[in-house]
């Protein structure tokens, strides 16, 4: 009798370890909370977004998506422990272009973009605002172009941050128009342009959600967005290529990714609740208001997206000679 209950024993045993061994599908994903990992503090555009997807994706699907936030060195902290998570749908990283520029900032990132993680989608981006204070006697970027040129090494311009997208579109437009142009970083895009109100720092590349307050109040002057199109909160100001610099163009964007070798099936189970998510009106209402345009593109492109900003904004972090503060 204790030989069969020790092989009935060691049966059930087995059957328990195989299905625990199951791996994970599309069809039993997921199966238990999902980690959503944001590397920078709370209360951040990134952070936002991610927590409008969690949200939706918790909604979907009947199981918690939770945040978890991981600040430090730029975002690589959080980049790097969700890069060495185990590949199986239950861990996201909610990231943005510190994802594709921090490998050129950094001496050591401690992760590859296209090595250590799948794409999902890029999920929505802001233009970059080009502002400058009231007091600047210049209209147009050309007006600005020629003032810069007139006072050689006196002007500057404010940015969120060393290596932040609105400072690598500064970077680009001062050394496209080989400009003599002086750069002050700031903590952060609220700031930055605060600093270009009070006429500290008389120009200003940021984001478009702390400036459309200022500029519809005066207090700033936008002479150009940087997307490819006009931006739905500023629909008066033209794109750089519109007003004659169209290799000044770039974004601050939010994408979804995963650990490398996730299951493809549950990254296009991910990839189609998320555009789900994102055509929702009350998300798209949210988006808006943080002046955020939703993209949700495929896997696909958002890997060609990933590999055509690392080659721009790489060659632009090295002729800037910028490294990570």
């Amino acid at each position: 009798m204790k030989k069969y209950l020790t092989l009935a024993f060691c049966l059930i045993a087995a059957s328990l370890a195989g299905a625990a061994a199951e791996p994970a599908t599309a069809q039993n994903w997921p199966a238990r909370p999902v980690k959503v990992i944001v590397g920078f503090a709370p209360g951040g555009p990134t952070d936002l977004f991610a927590r409008l997807i969690a949200q939706k994706l918790t909604e979907a699907t009947g199981k918690n998506f939770f945040i978890e936030n991981v600040p430090g060195a730029g975002g690589n902290v959080g980049a790097v422990r969700a890069a060495q998570s185990p590949p199986d749908g239950y861990t996201l990283l909610v990231t943005g272009g510190n994802l594709t520029n921090n490998p050129y900032l950094f001496a050591n990132a401690g992760f590859d973009p296209l090595k250590d993680f799948d794409a999902v989608t890029v999920g929505a981006a802001t233009p970059v605002v080009l502002a400058v204070n009231p007091s600047v006697p210049a209209r147009t970027v050309n007006e600005l172009v020629a003032w810069i040129r007139a006072n050689p090494g006196k002007e500057s311009y404010a940015s969120p941050g060393t290596g932040t997208p609105p400072q690598l579109v500064g970077a680009l437009f001062q050394h496209a128009l080989n400009l003599d142009l002086v750069h002050v970083p700031f903590g952060g895009g609220g700031p930055a342009v605060e600093a270009t109100v009070g006429g500290h720092t008389p120009i200003s590349f940021g984001a478009a959600a702390p400036a459309v307050p200022l500029i519809q109040h005066g207090d700033l002057r936008a002479l150009a967005v940087t997307g490819k199109a006009r931006s739905p909160t500023l629909p008066d100001s033209p794109t750089m290529a519109e007003a004659g610099f169209p290799d000044v163009e770039g974004s601050v964007w939010t994408a979804v990714v995963v650990p490398a070798g996730t299951p493809k099936d549950i990254i296009a189970k991910l990839h189609d609740m998320i555009v789900a998510g994102l055509a929702q009106d009350d998300v798209k209402a949210k988006l808006a208001a943080m002046a955020y345009v939703p993209i949700g593109n495929s896997p696909e492109q958002c890997t060609a997206f990933f590999k055509a900003e690392m080659a721009k904004w790489g060659k632009v972090i090295k002729d800037a000679g910028l490294k990570a503060e």
